[in-house]
C-alpha cells in the first residue's frame, strides 16, 4: 500500500506528492501529519521552494468523507488539521506553488487559496460542494482565487469552475496539458530558487502582511459555522447521504 503523501528534495525544490487513492481524500490524522511536513519544509535550510501536487484522478477531495459521517465528535478535530495545513502553505517562509489536476474540493481549495502561485493542468475542475455534504468552510480561501459574487454562486451551488475560467478570473498562473504539469510548476520554482533566499524570505512575509485581513481568522471564523451545521439533522443527512451514494432529503421546515 502506498503512503498517503510522500515528498523529495532536489535543487532546492521540495516537491509534497498527495498519493492517497482513489480520490485523496484524508482522514484527520493524515491531514496533520501534511501540516507537519509543510512546516518542516519550511524550516529546512536546504528548501526554497515548496510544490504541493498529486497522483491519481485529481488533486485532493478534502477530509475523508466516511470518516466524518461516522465520527461527527470528529469535528471540531478536522477542522484544526485543515486549519493547520492552509496555515502551513499561507504563512510558510518558502513560497508554496500547488500544481492541480482533475478535482480540486474542499480542502483541495484551501490548499489553492492558501498558495502563492496555482499551476493547473487543463483537466483540473475547482468546487466547493460543502453545502452539499453538511459542512461549511473555504470561503475566504476562494475569495483569494476569485471574485466575491462569483465565490457566493460556486459556494450555494456547488457547481464547478474549469481550469480555462479559472486562468481569465486570474486565480491561476498557467493552464498545461496534465503530462506538463509538474515541469510547469518547477520551471517557476526554479526561477524563484535562483533568488536570494533571504529576499525571497522577507518578500513572502511583506506581500502577505499587506492583505486584506487575516486568512486564518476568516476561515475558523467559517469553521465556527461548520460545528453548528453539525449540530442540524439536515447537515447529519447530508453526510450520509453522500458517503451512501443516495439523494438527500431534507425537511422543508
Amino acid at each position: 500500500m502506498s503512503q498517503p503523501f510522500e515528498t523529495t528534495i532536489t535543487d532546492g525544490i521540495a516537491e509534497l506528492v498527495l498519493n492517497n487513492p482513489p480520490v485523496n481524500a484524508f482522514d484527520v490524522a493524515t491531514q496533520f501529519a501534511i501540516a507537519d511536513e509543510l512546516n518542516a519544509l519550511g524550516d529546512n535550510p536546504d528548501v526554497r521552494v515548496i510544490i504541493v501536487a498529486a497522483e491519481g484522478k485529481g488533486f485532493c477531495a478534502g477530509l475523508d468523507m466516511k470518516e466524518m459521517a461516522a465520527h461527527p465528535e470528529r469535528i471540531v478535530e478536522a477542522n484544526h488539521s485543515n486549519h493547520d495545513t492552509f496555515e502551513a502553505i499561507h504563512l510558510n517562509p518558502k513560497p508554496v506553488i500547488v500544481a492541480v489536476h482533475g478535482y480540486v474540493l474542499g480542502g483541495g481549495i484551501g490548499m489553492c487559496g492558501a498558495a502563492d502561485i496555482i499551476v493547473a493542468a487543463d483537466n483540473a475542475t475547482f468546487a466547493v460542494p460543502e453545502v452539499d455534504r453538511g459542512g461549511m468552510g473555504m470561503g475566504a480561501h476562494l475569495q483569494r482565487m476569485f471574485p466575491v459574487q462569483k465565490v457566493r454562486y460556486m459556494y450555494f451551488t456547488g457547481e464547478a469552475i474549469e481550469a480555462a475560467e479559472a486562468y481569465r478570473l486570474g486565480a491561476v498562473e498557467r493552464v498545461v496539458p496534465q503530462d506538463e504539469l509538474r515541469a510547469a510548476a518547477r520551471e517557476i520554482a526554479a526561477k524563484i530558487a535562483e533568488k536570494s533566499p533571504a529576499m525571497i524570505r522577507i518578500a513572502k512575509r511583506s506581500i502577505t502582511g499587506v492583505e486584506d485581513g487575516s486568512l486564518e481568522d476568516k476561515y475558523r471564523w467559517e469553521q465556527g459555522f461548520t460545528f453548528e451545521a453539525y449540530t442540524m439533522a439536515d447537515s447529519q443527512e447530508a453526510r450520509d447521504a453522500f458517503v451512501e451514494k443516495r439523494d438527500a432529503s431534507f425537511d422543508d421546515s
